[in-house]
């Protein structure tokens, strides 16, 4: 090899393509499994590297075709990267926009729910829900696109301690609402008070030394705001009852709910979902509506997209596939064939579509069920959450059946706003789901004016979706059980002979469009690589 340069001082792409050019396609797959870059771990995010088109050319495969099924965030990424790699492909998508599940909705914006009526969006212009997708966590997949295709963004503020908890049925402060800040400063403190004193006490079976155990009441001290003597009397972080001022107004403390209100009240079981992974901020979302960003895959997908395409049958044989699909629009039915094909059709809908897969492909499609889950956004004359109670953005919490009041994180100060007027889950959005949207609207005004008096006086307009009602997803994301990822989930992960499945569902990041970005990822790599050895 002419080049003075060893693979880890120069890229993995000079490499092997010099390697390529020596000794061809063959020889670029050889090298690629000795080095280990076949693994697993090459398709996270930060190794990812597309197939090099003349990579392709070298082996004598480029040009092959790709049926891809459904133009969601999966099947669009899929067919951006195999097309920078020389892959022709064809997308079929059964509705005449792209995104899936990536749904902004505007004014004029219509939809009939299976077995439902049509409801049209009354929003003013400007206005939009974001019925599925709504923001991005900073680390995923998603921020290297929005970054490649220059789609602006801004935060996405999912936590504001002003924001409110409301419960009902849970003692003293039922049917009260508290601000977070004033849950989360008792919480902590009384806990803290708890541990603190056990530790004194010699009460924890822990094998701390005398200067551990020291420490930790120390930390106890700071995390709760304790006094001296470990006893929680409030403080600071949980507000103020008369708010300081200039000159000598220092401001009245509020006191602490007692520890028995505020265990009994269920607020302490809020707390752990800002911790979790994927929604720690900060968080982003694009500007003008999550739609963005399926927008920026289609621009650079011209002529690559059969909108109106509702596949009806997908054909295998040792050469390629034939995807038979009726255009929604002339209602003829029409076939496309590929040497391989790309399927991110949701598994409920799936599942009804002839196909000749195997037994066990079949079975794993047929045995995974679909979260419940349910939004409505509700448009008003006045932002009220912001001039009357200082909140702007972030999310209140109740265990009333709309779960949870998203507000706005943009347009702040404007005149008139939309939030989230529920965003339910499981049970909540099934019962939801089983209304009218004129039932949802009514609901979720008569709930979330408990929290906000101010509803029924600045209500303009709503819609509301329900995932397992609205046709080609029937379901908000996957939900596999602890179970069901040891056994048929790596089914669904293997090709079907020449059929690879790709969206959220195959991934551990499921319900976010990272999960059906990585999922084409990895099979744009597959098929990359397995063209390359034939």
């Amino acid at each position: 090899m002419e080049s003075s340069k060893t693979p880890s001082e120069m890229s993995r792409r000079q490499f092997l393509g010099t390697v390529g050019k020596l000794g061809g396609g063959a020889a670029v797959f050889s090298v690629m499994g000795t080095l280990g870059l076949l693994s697993p771990e090459t398709l996270k995010a930060a190794d990812y590297e597309p197939p090099d088109k003349n990579e392709l050319s070298m082996s004598g495969r480029g040009g092959k075709k790709i049926v891809i099924l459904g133009a969601g965030i999966a099947g669009m990424t899929a067919a951006y990267e195999l097309g920078q790699a020389g892959f022709d492909c064809t997308i079929l998508e059964a509705r005449a926009r792209s995104g899936g599940r990536i749904w902004s909705v505007r004014r004029g914006t219509t939809v009939a729910e299976i077995g439902g009526a049509k409801q049209v969006a009354r929003f003013s212009d400007g206005m939009y829900l974001n019925a599925g997708p709504m923001r991005i966590p900073q680390f995923h997949v998603t921020m290297e696109y929005i970054r490649k295709f220059g789609i602006p963004i801004e935060p996405f503020n999912n936590v504001n301690d002003h924001a409110y908890y409301y419960n009902e049925n849970v003692g003293e402060l039922s049917g009260k609402k508290v601000r977070k800040r004033e849950a989360k400063a008792d919480v902590r403190g009384y806990v803290s008070e708890l541990m603190a004193k056990a530790v004194n006490q010699n009460a924890l079976d822990m094998p701390l030394t005398a200067d551990e155990k020291e420490k930790l009441v120390a930390y106890l001290r700071s995390e709760g705001g304790l006094d001296a003597d470990l006893f929680y009397k409030g403080s600071s972080r949980g507000g103020y009852k008369d708010e300081p001022g200039a000159r000598l107004d220092a401001g009245v403390i509020r006191d602490p709910f007692s520890m028995k209100a505020i265990l009994n009240s269920g607020f302490g079981n809020y707390l752990s979902s800002e911790y979790s992974y994927d929604q720690q901020m900060m968080m982003f979302h694009p500007v003008g509506g999550i739609d963005a960003i399926p927008m920026a895959f289609e621009k650079r997908l011209k002529g690559k997209i059969r909108f109106h395409s509702e596949v009806s049958e997908i054909k295998q044989s040792e050469k390629g596939v034939a995807v038979t699909y009726r255009n929604l629009a002339t209602g003829e039915y029409q076939n496309v064939e590929g040497d391989y094909c790309i399927c991110t059709i949701p598994l409920p809908v799936l599942k009804k579509i002839k196909a000749d897969f195997s037994p066990d492909m079949k079975n794993a499609i047929e045995s995974v069920g679909y979260a419940s889950a349910g939004k409505i956004g509700l448009q008003f004359k006045r932002r009220f959450w912001e001039e009357d109670e200082q909140i702007y953005g972030g999310n209140t919490l109740t265990n009333m059946d709309i779960s949870s009041i998203y507000y706005p994180p943009t347009g702040y100060m404007q005149k008139k706003g939309l939030l989230l007027g529920y965003y339910a889950f499981g049970g909540n959005a099934d019962k939801l789901g089983g209304m009218t949207f004129q039932e949802r609207e009514a609901h979720a005004l008569n709930q979330g004016a408990k929290i906000h008096p101010q509803y029924h006086k600045e209500f303009e307009a709503s819609f509301s979706v329900d995932w397992k009602k609205i046709k080609y997803n029937e379901g908000g994301w996957v939900g596999y059980s602890g179970d069901q990822r040891k056994t048929v989930y790596p089914t669904l992960c293997k090709p079907d002979r020449r059929v690879y499945l790709a969206g959220e569902h195959i991934s551990y990041v499921t319900a976010w469009m990272a999960g059906g970005i990585e999922s084409a990822r990895a099979v744009v790599t597959d098929i990359s690589q397995r063209v390359m050895k034939e």
